[in-house]
């Protein structure tokens, strides 16, 4: 143990450990900013206003966002938290710095003025931003193969920040770039950097907790029903009903979540404007007259803390409809934020329901279990999910075991679908990574070449003989014609060599490359085609080079060398 505690306080490991912790002080306070504006200013003052400010603020929200998109951002993307994700699986991770002003103001823009999204999709690209940059800064000290660690890093941060549960920010962060995977490299940086952003943000913000019902860490009451290490039977079958009722609600949730995003690119900003407007005054107009209170507009911590209460299965099962509309509508009218918050809110209100309708109303149980799958559903994240209900509760089993229960049927319900556009199933393993490489990392561009009406004497002695080519590409005036291979003219009478031009016997019939390729698309061609070399063009038939079987086999020799 001393000897390997030496090697990693001499090595670059404590660089990257000072700067993970580095990160997370970093973000808390960037996170507690942007939490304070949001919600402690806009969102505070909004609550207070008139009907007809509540109805028309969330679409003026959401195009103050666009306009800060465009003139503070810089014309980047509303994207958020599918950003960490994208980036996450890139060879060479990169958020640049200048988008992150742009991103957090469109993001207070429109949850401030009741976008029905979360203040965590912003937090999340706040600490991946900040991540990445200050392995830039840092990078005489840290190697380059270190970024998506601090990448991860900075993730963790923001979500512990958020969320005031740092343990769930490793897990959450580590967890969603895959469907059914984790990424456990980037462990040691993400709690320290987790530690440090809860430890700060909670000395400036205090310790409230983002449901608000959990204040008291809820209450479950036992049943008659038996009970094994004091965890109810009759609660664990619940548990197992709810998980299947919040895997078919995931589903489909990620399926309008998906629809709405493929919408949005079909219609110009003035039209999404308009019809989201419509679509959020409406929604707010009906949650104010049968709520008295406008529980579509925000996160949805206002709806959690809401239906809790002694409420009717009607208005329970109404709300759940409102709210997912209000999320859909604020994603397809282009606002910034995220979805963890939406769907736990979403998770809270099924669960309400489902313990109503069984008759376990009396306690919050059934709200929790409700969150942890349904969240663990949307986004294909059922460890983070759990862990947050294990922060929120203190850990109590009677809490933890039957959300285990209804995580894990909500994902075998769910299935592959998730809210995240990026995300990946498993990680890839050596030989996949490297298939995933791009075409040009092996393209040959200084190729010798042959015209098609040079005769297949030519080829012959100045290729085959005098460069040991047995294939050689056939290209005139830049333009691609086929390929050239000694196997093709092996039965034609050498008497004919001087009168046959090589544009007669070259083989026309074979795959080409584009430089968009992987490796993997490369290799599956020559493996179908049975040919060991092949020719590369652009869009519009110009040649660009060629690929070879030994190119291939080189590449991975090279890095096997270098470890990667």
């Amino acid at each position: 143990m001393k000897k390997y505690l030496g090697s990693v306080v001499a090595g670059q490991d404590v660089r990257l450990l000072g700067a993970s912790v580095a990160i997370g002080v970093i973000v808390a306070v960037v996170v507690a900013l942007f939490e304070a504006l949001t919600e402690s200013v806009l969102l505070h003052w909004l609550f207070d206003q008139s009907l007809i400010v509540l109805v028309t603020a969330p679409v003026v929200g959401i195009l103050a966002a666009n306009g800060v998109l465009r003139w503070v951002g810089r014309g980047t993307s509303g994207a958020t938290s599918d950003e960490y994700i994208r980036t996450f699986h890139e060879r060479h991770p990169r958020l640049p710095i200048i988008h992150l002003p742009g991103k957090l103001l469109a993001g207070v823009a429109t949850i401030g003025m009741g976008g029905a999204v979360g203040m965590e999709g912003p937090s999340i690209y706040a600490g991946s931003s900040i991540g990445l940059w200050v392995h830039e800064k840092t990078g005489s000290f840290l190697r380059r193969d270190k970024a998506r660690l601090l990448l991860t890093a900075g993730a963790a941060a923001g979500i512990a920040a958020v969320f005031k549960a740092p343990a769930t920010g490793v897990i959450f962060a580590m967890e969603a770039p895959y469907r059914e995977d984790v990424t456990p490299q980037a462990l040691l940086p993400s709690l320290l950097a987790s530690a440090a952003s809860y430890v700060t943000f909670v000395s400036l913000v205090g310790t409230e907790p983002v449901v608000p019902f959990l204040a008291g860490g809820g209450e479950v009451l036992g049943d008659s029903g038996g009970s094994v290490f004091g965890v109810d039977l009759i609660d664990l079958a619940g548990a197992l009903a709810l998980g299947i009722a919040a895997g078919l609600g995931g589903r489909g949730f990620a399926w309008l979540v998906r629809r709405s995003k493929a919408g949005a690119k079909r219609y110009s900003l003035p039209k999404r404007l308009l019809l989201g407007g419509i679509g959020l005054a409406v929604l707010a107009w009906v949650a104010e007259v049968v709520f008295e209170s406008p529980l579509t507009l925000g996160p949805g911590t206002e709806a959690m803390a809401w239906v809790v209460g002694d409420r009717g299965l009607g208005l329970i099962a109404l709300l759940f409809g409102l709210r997912m509309a209000a999320t859909i509508t604020t994603v397809f009218a282009g606002g910034v934020g995220g979805l963890f918050i939406p769907l736990a809110a979403l998770g809270v209100v099924l669960g309400e329901f489902v313990g109503q309708a069984i008759g376990k109303d009396e306690t919050t149980l059934y709200p929790i279990l409700g969150l942890a799958a349904f969240l663990g559903a949307g986004y294909r994240a059922p460890i983070a999910a759990v862990m947050f209900v294990a922060e929120s509760t203190g850990g109590v089993g009677s809490f933890v075991v039957p959300a285990l229960v209804a995580a894990a049927v909500s994902q075998v319900v769910a299935g592959p679908s998730s809210v995240a556009d990026y995300q990946r199933s498993v990680r890839l393993g050596h030989l996949e990574r490297r298939f995933t490489l791009p075409l040009t990392s092996i393209l040959s561009t200084d190729v010798m070449t042959v015209p098609p009406d040079a005769t297949v004497s030519e080829f012959v002695y100045f290729h085959v003989l005098g460069r040991r080519e047995r294939v050689v590409p056939v290209v005139e005036g830049g333009h691609f014609l086929g390929l050239a291979r000694l196997d093709d003219i092996s039965e034609l009478d050498r008497g004919e060599w001087e009168e046959t031009a090589i544009g007669d016997q070259m083989a026309t019939d074979l795959p080409v490359g584009q430089p968009s390729w992987t490796l993997r698309d490369a290799v599956a061609a020559m493996e179908e085609a049975q040919i060991d070399i092949l020719a590369v063009t652009d869009a519009s038939g110009a040649f660009i080079g060629v690929v070879t079987e030994d190119d291939i086999l080189k590449l991975d020799e090279i890095l096997d060398e270098t470890g990667n």
